[in-house]
C-alpha cells in the first residue's frame, strides 16, 4: 500500500469513528496554497478542523508529534481560508488531532485529542 493510500485509510477511519462519536462532515481535503485540512467536521455547534495522523507503530514517535508547529501554523492559516472562502463569522472552532494506529492483524487504535492546539 503506498502511504498516499494509507494516509487515505487513515482517514476514512477517523471519519468514521468521529461519525460514530456524533460529529458530522462539512468536507474532506480542503486545499489551498499554503496547506491542507484532512477533515472538517461539526461537534455540535463548533466547527473542527482535524488532522489526521496514521501509523502501524510507534517507531518514529507519537503520530501527534508529527504535526509541528510549522504544519499547526499551516493548518490555521488554511481554516482561515476556509472561513474566509464560506462566509463563516462568529462561529466557535476547534483544532484536534485524531491518531490511528492501524496493526498488520488489522486492530486499529484511536486518540482522539481535541484543542490539540489554538
Amino acid at each position: 500500500m503506498t502511504t498516499t493510500a494509507f494516509g487515505r485509510k487513515g482517514e476514512d477511519l477517523a471519519l468514521a469513528y468521529l461519525q460514530q462519536k456524533g460529529f458530522r462532515p462539512v468536507t474532506r481535503n480542503f486545499r489551498r496554497t499554503h496547506g491542507e485540512i484532512d477533515l472538517i467536521m461539526e461537534d455540535g455547534n463548533t466547527l473542527v478542523f482535524i488532522e489526521v495522523k496514521s501509523r502501524t507503530n510507534r517507531r518514529y514517535g507519537e503520530p501527534k508529534e508529527a504535526v509541528t508547529p510549522f504544519k499547526q501554523r499551516h493548518i490555521q492559516y488554511t481554516a482561515k481560508s476556509f472561513l474566509y472562502t464560506h462566509h463563516i463569522t462568529n462561529r466557535s472552532i476547534r483544532f484536534d488531532v485524531v491518531e490511528v494506529m492501524i496493526h498488520k492483524d488489522g486492530n486499529v487504535l484511536f486518540h482522539h485529542i481535541k484543542n490539540a492546539f489554538s
